[in-house]
């Protein structure tokens, strides 16, 4: 595709508005309703979001990751904690979410800090993962370099024999990080590029202050 036609692709939003007299005072109740408006409307992978992180070099690094909870305390993900987002995280705990609705011309934008969840928490969780999926999280030393996709195939098959008709354990490795909001916005795609965009802020007495942005 070259340049030109690059420039010409655009969509026009109107499907839906957000004003002020539509949003629910408290933006984790505002986002269960969004959320569920999505699994309703078919939304492909509705909580996959992106995760935002810095480097020890101060380089913003994204990446999809699947949101497994949300309650009024944050928003739960689980990896390897050795990977490099969980190293990022160790050293700057301030990140960001990004979901992307395209189906429903809508965005949620979440920043806040994150923290590791319970090891009872991530024990839970992870037995109720599937099998294979289990094995991957003790065949992956994720972000780690292969030497080919053999090296992956051979270690996942070993485990595969080693833990057969045994219940796989929870890698020590490995767990949960809730993300703990500060700041939650909620972007409606609108007609000539005229979005509304609602942000909550927590406040210093705990509270949300809510203000409309200009698009």
């Amino acid at each position: 595709m070259n340049r030109d036609k690059i420039r010409d692709l655009r969509e026009e939003y109107a499907k839906h508005e957000l004003l002020e007299d539509q949003i629910n005072a408290d933006p984790i109740k505002q986002f269960h309703n969004w959320f569920n408006v999505a699994l309703k409307e078919g939304v492909n992978e509705p909580n996959a979001m992106t995760l935002a992180t810095v480097d020890s070099h101060n380089k913003p690094k994204a990446r999809i990751v699947l949101l497994k909870e949300y309650d009024e305390n944050g928003f739960v993900f689980y990896t390897n904690y050795q990977s490099n987002k969980g190293l990022e995280i160790l050293q700057n705990p301030f990140v960001a979410l990004c979901f992307w609705w395209n189906e429903l011309e809508r965005q949620v934008r979440i920043e806040g800090e994150a923290f590791k969840v319970s090891r009872e928490q991530s024990e839970s969780y992870f037995k109720s993962r599937p099998r294979q999926s289990k094995l991957g999280a003790w065949t992956s030393s994720q972000s780690s370099v292969l030497s080919g996709r053999e090296e992956l195939e051979s270690t996942f098959e070993q485990l595969s024999n080693e833990y057969e008709s045994k219940e796989i354990p929870l890698p020590a490795f490995w767990g949960g990080y809730r993300i703990v909001p500060t700041s939650i916005e909620f972007w409606q795609g609108r007609t000539s590029r005229l979005h509304d965009r609602i942000r909550y802020e927590r406040t210093e007495d705990n509270e949300w202050s809510v203000s409309r942005l200009s698009p």
